[in-house]
């Protein structure tokens, strides 16, 4: 079951350029988009109300699209407003348009009631501007979205499946565990990874050791917002193990924001972004990180798509559960809260008195 009232990253904006439509599945439903003439973006249901054909396959006129099935046109509001070969429009047919939002090099789209699209809720990326080196990467998935929620709400994970990657041969983040708050529509996550290997792109003396501070909010539906601070060893201890004042300059900083979008049940696409401080760093140590977060990424998704396959192969299955799962139950809760207030009677009065 997915939640519908919340904003999803639909892809990139760099992914809609000119004229333009692209096609995506999302929570099981075809949408098409494209931009208008002003640049401004919209989202249409990709299934012409005549012989459901997708839009997608049409072509632009000026700010309307046609379907190149049959000839009908819709404007951005999803409204017919032309039939070859008859005058009269029914005043049913038109296609859904959905609210659509470009922000943070994203393009977030409401997949629920329209009157509930409040802008606001948008979660705002970490590093999507000019003073960061930012670069850019979607990996598919077999898998349900939960199981990757999951992933990025137990961090502890990266000791194990990211052993060459992103764990660097250490156990500093198996054996350390974070402290979760709870959030209006999430949760914040944070811990030091205390005496860890420091990352290669960041031009440190091979063996140079770290303390980082590792914190990250995790926001509904599934938007993973990380900040990474990098300090000399003892630092940690300095602060008493609690997050870190101004009195301690970290050496590198460097942020990741994330989003997982269901397509359908057990399908997923996963976007992500890499941004080191422009003051700091260049182009080469920004490849350099990109290129280690797809190695490790992937390794996720070999993991989540062989968990995924032996959920489905177990009857009834049950989780064992640990102290790592602090945080992912939380989130799963905050889910099924939102879920199912969307089914309740008094979501359905909001619905009808907006």
């Amino acid at each position: 079951m997915f939640l519908r009232n919340c904003w999803y990253v639909a892809g990139w904006s760099h992914q809609l350029a000119g004229d333009a439509l692209v096609a995506r599945t999302m929570l099981a439903e075809p949408i098409v988009f494209y931009r208008k003439a002003d640049g401004s973006v919209v989202a249409l249901e990709d299934r012409c109300c005549h012989r459901l054909a997708p839009l997608s396959r049409g072509r632009l006129e000026g700010d309307d699209l046609r379907c190149l099935y049959h000839g009908l046109k819709f404007a951005p509001s999803g409204k017919c407003i032309d039939i070859p070969g008859q005058s009269f429009i029914p005043g049913r047919a038109g296609v859904r348009a959905y609210p659509v939002v470009e922000r943070d090099c994203w393009i977030w789209l409401w997949m629920g009631d329209p009157a509930l699209a409040d802008p606001a809720l948008i979660p705002s990326a970490l590093g999507h501007d000019d003073a960061w080196i930012m670069r850019t990467g979607e990996l598919a998935y077999k898998a349900s979205y939960e199981l990757i929620n999951d992933n990025l709400l137990d961090l502890s994970h990266l000791s194990y499946v990211h052993a060459k990657t992103l764990g660097r041969g250490s156990m500093s983040w198996g054996n350390s565990r974070p402290r979760a708050t709870r959030l209006e529509r999430g949760l914040r996550i944070a811990r030091w990874v205390v005496d860890n290997p420091v990352a290669p792109y960041i031009g440190e003396p091979p063996g140079t050791r770290t303390d980082s501070w590792q914190s990250y909010d995790y926001m509904v539906p599934g938007v993973f917002l990380l900040t990474s601070k990098f300090y000399r060893p003892g630092t940690a201890a300095a602060c008493n193990m609690e997050a870190p004042d101004d009195s301690h300059a970290p050496f590198w900083t460097s942020l990741t924001s994330q989003a997982i979008t269901p397509i359908a049940e057990k399908e997923s696409i996963y976007y992500f972004s890499s941004c080191l401080d422009r003051a700091r760093a260049n182009d080469q140590q920004a490849d350099a990180q990109i290129d280690l977060f797809r190695r490790a990424f992937n390794e996720d998704n070999a993991m989540i798509e062989a968990q995924q396959r032996v959920i489905d192969l177990t009857p009834q299955p049950r989780m064992l559960a640990t102290s790592a799962d602090g945080p992912l139950n939380q989130f799963r809760q905050l889910m099924a809260e939102l879920i199912d207030k969307e089914a309740s009677p008094a979501a359905d009065a909001l619905r009808q008195s907006a």
